[in-house]
């Protein structure tokens, strides 16, 4: 089963002291381009998350954020005693103001307040790599989701390049008569005298070079592998990938060499259905 790159996941963690939102996106690239942005009080962690999401994910452009609100009594300031009293020493001597209006003063200065740097707890964290655990779960359903989409698509217009493989299989024997009768009027034309079995060897030289059933069975072997990567239980976007290039290999050969407007055209179709699914296969992992 094929999987997107393109998903989605969030988890929301209430725990007593603070509310934690874990969040992952993901959209298409090349290969594993991860973004993490957590709390500072988590930084030390940070690596064992960078391995469980690249696991889990494998490929795409991920950008993974935990996002805490304090609420309730959650104290990390106090107040700094001794820079607070160098303060009002130092105010003293310069204003004759009533202490009240010189602490005011003093407690608007730097460093009269200092911040507690938060320490991890690793029971909290447990509950939080859990939550984490959720959401890529969430992220991967939603992969498989979008995968299934697309999916549906490619074998819409693998169909459509097979009917179009089915009707230049149908017109080839018309174009080949078509090219032999083209190359006999303009010998005709040129009233002169010819050879007739040189001209038959040179003809059929020509005609040899003309012909295309080499790539009508590679290009439906291409279809058919396509198709079997797609009910695969693995998803290979980069082998996808490589197929399509084959398919499109042998539909620009059959296009060089048709030497016939009905099969150009039917050429141009299948080099449009297959240009979408080189687009979509863009998000597949």
């Amino acid at each position: 089963m094929i999987q997107s790159m393109t998903g989605y996941g969030k988890t929301e963690l209430q725990l007593p002291t603070k509310k934690v939102t874990i969040e992952i996106k993901s959209l298409n690239s090349k290969n594993l381009d991860l973004n993490v942005r957590t709390p500072s009080y988590y930084k030390e962690k940070e690596l064992d998350v960078r391995k469980k999401i690249a696991k889990s994910l494998t490929r795409g452009k991920i950008d993974f954020s935990i996002y805490v609100e304090s609420i309730g009594q959650n104290l990390s300031s106090e107040i700094n005693a001794s820079a607070l009293k160098s303060y009002m020493n130092q105010l003293k001597e310069v204003s004759d103001a009533p202490d009240v209006e010189l602490l005011k003063m003093a407690i608007g200065l730097p460093e009269t307040m200092q911040t507690s740097r938060e320490k991890l707890d690793e029971g909290e964290w447990e509950l939080i790599n859990n939550a984490i655990d959720e959401a890529l779960v969430k992220i991967n359903i939603y992969r498989a989701d979008e995968g299934a989409v697309l999916k549906d698509d490619f074998k819409k217009r693998l169909t459509i390049i097979g009917d179009r493989l089915d009707d230049v299989i149908e017109i080839d024997p018309q174009r080949m008569e078509n090219v032999r009768e083209r190359l006999r009027k303009s010998v005709v034309d040129l009233k002169a005298k010819v050879d007739e079995n040189r001209f038959e060897q040179e003809l059929m030289f020509y005609l040899e070079k003309l012909d295309i059933t080499e790539e009508k069975v590679r290009l439906q072997n291409h279809l058919n592998y396509f198709l079997e990567e797609l009910n695969s239980d693995t998803s290979n976007g980069k082998k996808l990938g490589f197929i399509s290039q084959e398919i499109g290999r042998e539909i620009n050969t059959i296009g060089s060499k048709a030497n016939f407007a009905e099969m150009q055209k039917l050429v141009v179709q299948m080099k449009d259905e297959l240009e979408k699914i080189k687009e979509q296969n863009l998000n597949v992992l």
